[in-house]
């Protein structure tokens, strides 16, 4: 009898580990993988919990994922499809021009997966998200129009970079699109592709002592200027201040790019570091004299 109660124990487990072991193997195989993409140092954590849950339950739901998030932060216990990777706490503009050298800096890990999307660190993705942004390979890249420009489409009046001496130059007459850099991904390789462009301009230009009007944003509008990537329309990366303007697509926002400004973040200056006192607080006479609850430079070395 104990032997056979043994046997069905050896049986059961080895039926127990098959089992796992397929569905790991089945995750990991899958022609489909999807890497996620998210930066957030500093204060800017705050958005991270309810980006992830709003992820995992709209965004491609019957495809696998893997989140990599770039941070500083040390205390809080990631899930198990999610990789840390270890970064300083890079203020902004910085840590969005940086974003390509961060991306390359993991770009073999990156290969294994099919697709790369990356996401601003206020995303909320609060509508279904299917295949509809999966590029067909002739297109590789996925990019999303800018709210501002969605409708309004005088290419003229688009806030391309115009300065002649950035690489992120773009003439007038020239473009069709003009996209917001909170969204963009696609097939890995094009991706990848795409960020060595992007990294390398950057990189001439902060060597020239010259930086894009709009960062990351600019440049990725110079790099598809003469390519056909597929440009979702901004329901895929709206600003909740923004619903009113286009009233006929306010009720099929997919992605929301939560406003930074709202006390419920503490505003835009605490976020960046620019002071320590949420919006909302009272000012104490201290902080009225710094004036950092108003403004703070931008540029530090970029």
């Amino acid at each position: 009898m104990q032997k056979i109660l043994f046997i069905s124990g050896i049986s059961l487990l080895a039926f127990v580990c098959i089992f796992f072991s397929c569905l790991f193997l089945k995750n990991l195989i899958h022609p489909n993988k999807i890497a996620i993409l998210y930066l957030s140092t500093g204060r800017y954590i705050v958005f991270w919990d309810d980006f992830y849950k709003s992820m995992e339950k709209n965004f491609l739901p019957n495809y696998p994922k893997h989140y990599f998030i770039f941070t500083d932060n040390k205390t809080i216990q990631f899930p198990q499809n999610v990789t840390k990777i270890q970064i300083p706490n890079l203020k902004f503009p910085e840590i969005s021009l940086r974003r390509w050298e961060l991306f390359l800096g993991i770009s073999e890990t990156l290969k294994q997966f099919k697709y790369t999307y990356f996401l601003n660190g206020n995303a909320e993705v609060i509508r279904p998200v299917h295949e509809e942004i999966l590029p067909t390979p002739e297109q590789k890249l996925m990019v999303a129009w800018h709210p501002a420009y969605n409708k309004h489409r005088d290419i003229n009046k688009f806030p391309y970079d115009r300065n002649i001496k950035s690489t992120a130059y773009i003439p007038y007459g020239q473009g069709y699109a003009y996209v917001q850099g909170s969204f963009n991904g696609g097939l890995t390789k094009a991706f990848l592709k795409m960020a060595e462009v992007c990294m390398r301009n950057t990189q001439i230009d902060k060597k020239n002592g010259i930086m894009a009007l709009w960062h990351d944003e600019s440049h990725l509008n110079k790099y598809i200027l003469n390519k056909k990537p597929l440009i979702m329309d901004s329901r895929y990366n709206w600003a909740p201040f923004d619903w009113d303007y286009y009233t006929e697509v306010k009720d099929d926002i997919r992605i929301v790019m939560r406003n930074k400004t709202d006390p419920k973040y503490g505003g835009l200056n605490w976020l960046r570091g620019y002071t320590d006192l949420k919006k909302g607080t009272p000012l104490s006479e201290a902080d009225k004299k710094t004036g950092y609850h108003i403004s703070h430079p931008y540029w530090n070395g970029w």
